[in-house]
């Protein structure tokens, strides 16, 4: 069963409502859970596992723009928005497992529990201050700082700890922060020199997470 303390701050018996009418849906590493074009017709809560959501930019790059967690949700306009399509390509990272609730399902569950209006409307409120926060990002702090934020965020979506490894590629960093690999790979190395990481092929050890993010600066809220 859904453990709905992952989902902090969303109203837990209208999250419950929510997941007694879902599909419990499991998915194989690299399993694609839906396609950017996709008519969009349900909200994904994460469960269990990793999840990327990525796109293909203008000159056919395949970029990565989000990583969802336990605790997470993707596809939240697909219950606001009629015949919505999807606007990314959403892809399991390792075996993962979430609870879909289609639209017609949340549609009949509001009608007897306005209430879980609540819930949804708290996931677009997060998912409108996380972009915004980007954009002031995108514009006004450098690339150098961006990596290192993301580099924390993934850390502590890979469970944290003492030593996290997050087990992305320096390509798909890139992505995330809206940067180069070139960039990335730059600053990754000036901080294994400093002993605040250990690079791995296609992974990262996070060794000193404090001295990243006094590195990183503080982050808008």
């Amino acid at each position: 069963m859904l453990e709905s303390q992952l989902f902090h701050g969303l109203p837990e018996a209208e999250l419950r409502r929510m997941v007694a009418v879902a599909r419990r849906r499991t998915f194989r590493r690299n399993e694609v859970v839906f396609h950017r074009g996709d008519p969009a017709d349900s909200l994904h809560l994460v469960n269990k596992g990793r999840f990327a959501a990525r796109m293909t930019t203008p000159v056919g790059d395949t970029v990565t723009v989000a990583v969802h967690g336990p605790g997470d949700a993707f596809g939240e306009l697909a219950l606001v928005e009629p015949e919505a399509i999807r606007s990314t390509t959403v892809a399991a990272l390792e075996a993962g497992e979430t609870y879909a609730v289609h639209r017609d399902d949340f549609d009949r569950l509001r009608g007897q529990y306005p209430g879980v209006n609540d819930v949804l409307v708290r996931l677009l409120a997060r998912r409108l201050r996380r972009a915004s926060e980007q954009l002031v990002e995108a514009l006004f702090v450098p690339a150098d700082r961006r990596v290192l934020r993301r580099l924390l965020e993934l850390a502590e979506l890979y469970g944290g700890g003492d030593r996290p490894v997050v087990p992305l590629t320096q390509e798909e960093l890139a992505s995330l922060a809206g940067t180069s690999r070139a960039s990335v790979n730059r600053v990754l190395r000036a901080e294994a020199a400093r002993g605040a990481v250990e690079l791995r092929r296609g992974r990262t050890i996070v060794l000193d997470a404090a001295g990243l993010a006094r590195r990183a600066g503080p982050a808008a809220h």
